[in-house]
């Protein structure tokens, strides 16, 4: 799959010594997540429905 015109962007949490993802939400249905330090590296794609399931369980994690 071919991510060349995706648009990354990374977490507001990370900082120059962390290790941190970016994620590009504009690839139709598909979601890719890489390492902001290893951009060229490999990506992960999920469906969009994945990926708001794992944002939906990150939210209820941080209230519980």
């Amino acid at each position: 799959m071919n991510v060349a015109p995706a648009k990354y962007r990374k977490s507001s949490y990370s900082n120059a010594q962390e290790e941190c993802v970016e994620v590009a939400v504009t690839l139709p249905r598909t979601v890719a997540i890489r390492n902001s330090k290893h951009t060229d590296g490999p990506t992960l794609h999920v469906s969009a429905a994945t990926w708001a399931s794992f944002l939906t369980a990150l939210r209820m994690e941080q209230w519980s």
